[in-house]
């Protein structure tokens, strides 16, 4: 494995990235770069865009919006399992955390959900992207989650596929150690999906839908409640470790 530079600034670019091109700042990105880090021109950083690995770049300041010119690919493109995290949106503070945390632990996807209990009706998509992008930016990752526009659990449910196994956190569990139920629900499957209900739980009728879905797994997170962000890191730890690429 490549070493990760944790002594650099990072960057994260729409443009595609190859050895002498030009990348064209945005404003707010010119900003970040001159007048919050003090960049200035020739500075050094590391720049990714999700899809062509990570590269050494060079700043060109200007006055209203800087560049940057691409030099040498210093890591290959990272691949993430094929992990779809789905959540109940939370209240501002607690969502960007839980956004934040889900993409440190390797979820190629953040998908809302709207249960029948779920406060927060509506995401600020924009803002969730943002936290994924800073989340990848501060912990050295080269690829980005997709983030999924809200959808109501029950549709879901309806079109959920046969060959993606479905972690539903479910204090009822019949297996009371998580990891035992993950290997014994995960074998066979290469793609997976963790599902972390709102604050007050799911309702009956979610609940026993989830119960009939196939594929599912359900895992106990242990004899203390935990709250939905707290739950999200738990349980996606816990798919990695076992299903994931934290296994050896």
């Amino acid at each position: 494995m490549t070493r990760l530079d944790f002594t650099s600034q990072r960057l994260c670019v729409d443009a595609d990235l190859r050895e002498g091109a030009r990348v064209e700042l945005s404003r707010e990105q010119s900003n970040y770069l001159f007048n919050v880090l003090r960049l200035g021109d020739g500075a050094g950083l590391l720049a990714f865009n999700g899809r062509d690995g990570e590269w050494r770049v060079t700043v060109q300041a200007a006055k209203k919006a800087g560049a940057l010119t691409v030099e040498a690919r210093t890591r290959d493109q990272q691949i993430l399992p094929d992990i779809d995290y789905l959540f109940a949106p939370l209240k501002h503070a607690r969502l960007d955390y839980m956004a934040q945390k889900a993409v440190e632990m390797g979820a190629r996807k953040l998908r809302p959900v709207i249960t029948r209990r779920t406060q927060a009706t509506r995401v600020n998509l924009d803002r969730l992207r943002a936290n994924a992008i800073e989340a990848a930016e501060q912990c050295g990752m080269t690829a980005l989650a997709e983030i999924c526009p809200e959808e109501k659990l029950d549709r879901v449910l309806d079109q959920w596929p046969a060959d993606r196994l479905l972690v539903f956190c479910d204090e009822a569990a019949e297996i009371v150690d998580p990891l035992a139920a993950l290997r014994a629900a995960g074998a066979g499957f290469e793609k997976f999906a963790v599902l972390i209900g709102p604050e007050g739980g799911f309702d009956e009728a979610e609940r026993g839908k989830l119960r009939d879905l196939k594929p599912v797994a359900r895992i106990s997170l242990g004899p203390r409640v935990l709250r939905a962000d707290t739950a999200a890191v738990a349980a996606l730890t816990l798919v990695q470790a076992t299903l994931g690429d934290l296994r050896g």
